[in-house]
């Protein structure tokens, strides 16, 4: 077995794990199951600082990002793609496949998105029904200003589709606040509960898109409108993954129990970042740079693969990236329950020892400055 130290899925904490093996019953019949999961979707709606519904989704994270463009998506709809990393270009392809028009904004890939560009784009192009923009865009571990974009471009009456599936819990989330209709996350990232869930926060402004369509939303699985009514009614459109759900609640009353998780995130982040910078490795980014996952080049004397297979011979697992990243990052995930100094001290202290045995010159040793840093 590995100590994954990837950017998702991350590692499962015993009580989530014990909480996934409790006694079944049937979730499409037991009322006391229904109030369960109606609490556990108020729960992430107070850890996101919000009043607007939480809907879970038995499916991965992709399952929500699809879920939210196909319900709001309608044919010729245009909608504001903002893309400075793979995953915000790739929601093109999800506006692209239920009919909409998607305009593709693009920006630096190794920084995070110009707000002032932005502005200045939107004053003379903003009809558009929705924008969509990632929070932390994972293969290159790039951090959007969620704070500033969403307020943006609702001046403009365009509606907020955030993908925060690797920042949340991470990174600051106050979904009121920032004025975001959807926001999407994922089990198996910050929160730390194995892969299989998504929850999606919908405000009521997005549920008046979604009830205005002219058109059915060409999906009955990905489409957000199935859930109308559950807890009234006391019936789900599908049978719901009632084991996943108990690890999911656990996972977030964990959440809930640590006040200092952003603070966590933020010190191990830099502290990293500047261990790296230190030994002589480069950062992939030049700005934008997310507390959950650390991205740097592929030093010379060395292939990605190469690291990452001497990391997984020590037993720990490390990732590389993909698309036109493949080859050229390792990526490190000190998120959720992956984000603690005895682990990040472990997984830079074989770092190290993997670059020196490759032949890479390092200024100093890994562990010691990250140590120094902390």
């Amino acid at each position: 077995m590995y100590k994954i130290m990837t950017p998702g899925p991350t590692q499962v904490s015993e009580n989530v794990r014990m909480a996934r093996s409790r006694i079944c019953t049937n979730p499409d019949l037991d009322v006391e199951f229904v109030e369960f999961y109606k609490k556990t979707c108020e729960l992430i709606s107070s850890l996101l600082y919000t009043k607007n519904e939480t809907l879970i989704l038995d499916g991965e994270g992709i399952l929500g990002l699809e879920a939210a463009c196909a319900t709001l998506t309608e044919p010729g709809d245009k909608v504001l793609v903002l893309d400075n990393g793979i995953y915000g270009k790739g929601f093109a392809d999800f506006v692209s496949l239920y009919g909409g028009i998607p305009i593709v904004y693009h920006d630096d890939y190794e920084n995070t998105l110009d707000v002032s560009k932005l502005e200045e784009f939107l004053a003379e192009n903003h009809d558009f029904k929705y924008a969509t923009v990632v929070h932390c865009d994972t293969p290159s571990g790039v951090k959007n200003d969620i704070s500033q974009i969403c307020p943006l471009l609702k001046k403009y009456n365009i509606l907020t589709l955030v993908d925060s599936v690797s920042a949340m819990f991470g990174e600051e989330v106050r979904v009121d606040d920032y004025q975001i209709d959807i926001l999407c996350g994922g089990s198996q990232k910050a929160v730390s509960a194995p892969p299989g869930l998504t929850f999606v926060v919908v405000s009521d402004d997005a549920k008046k898109a979604f009830h205005n369509r002219k058109t059915p939303v060409a999906s009955f699985y990905a489409n957000l409108n199935i859930f109308d009514g559950y807890y009234e009614s006391k019936w789900f459109p599908y049978t719901m993954p009632i084991s996943d759900i108990y690890g999911l609640a656990q996972a977030l009353e964990n959440i809930k129990a640590d006040k200092d998780m952003i603070k966590r995130h933020e010190k191990i982040g830099n502290a990293t970042r500047k261990a790296l910078v230190d030994a002589g490795l480069k950062l992939h980014l030049k700005s934008g740079f997310c507390n959950t996952v650390t991205v740097f080049d592929v030093p010379d004397n060395a292939t990605a693969d190469q690291i990452l297979e001497g990391m997984k011979s020590g037993g720990i697992m490390l990732a590389g990236s993909f698309d036109f990243l493949a080859g050229k990052v390792i990526r490190i995930g000190h998120m959720g329950a992956n984000c603690n100094v005895e682990d990040m001290r472990e997984t830079l202290a074989l770092l190290g020892k993997v670059l020196n045995n490759l032949g890479v010159p390092l200024k100093g040793n890994l562990e010691e400055l990250f140590l120094e840093n902390i």
